[in-house]
């Protein structure tokens, strides 16, 4: 029987287990993390400030790359899904700071509400490893 390849990477997220996702996924060499809102210790991070928020997104999606023995450098798409459309030039500039010389595919869509009122940034990435 062969071995499964999927491997299921925790944050720690109470949400996890109640909700039933995981915060990355490795399938061999493809990796998606999912939607990775702004906190800490199950509280939203910098309340009313769309980079500092964007900022720990993405080092929460840096420290689930790694789990799953990937780096930022293997990521090829991230999706932004915004509170507020007029955040989008700070938004940008940190991930900017993340993948400016890495570039991958990005969209960024403005939607009605995150899950917390709090949040204004919610972001997912999906990374290749090997290539």
């Amino acid at each position: 029987m062969k071995k499964s390849s999927r491997r299921l990477i925790s944050s720690g997220s109470p949400f996890e287990p109640q909700i039933g996702f995981s915060r990355a996924v490795r399938a061999g060499n493809l990796i998606n993390v999912a939607g990775t809102a702004p906190t800490k210790d199950g509280k939203t991070v910098a309340s009313g400030d769309a980079a500092a928020q964007t900022r720990r997104c993405l080092e929460i999606i840096r420290d689930a790359l790694e789990a799953a023995g990937a780096k930022l450098s293997d990521v090829t798409r991230t999706r932004i899904f915004l509170k507020n459309a007029a955040d989008w030039r700070e938004v940008g500039a940190v991930h900017g700071e993340f993948f400016g010389d890495i570039r991958p595919a990005s969209t960024m869509v403005q939607i009605v509400q995150l899950l917390d009122p709090e949040w204004l940034v919610e972001i997912e990435a999906d990374a290749v490893v090997g290539n």
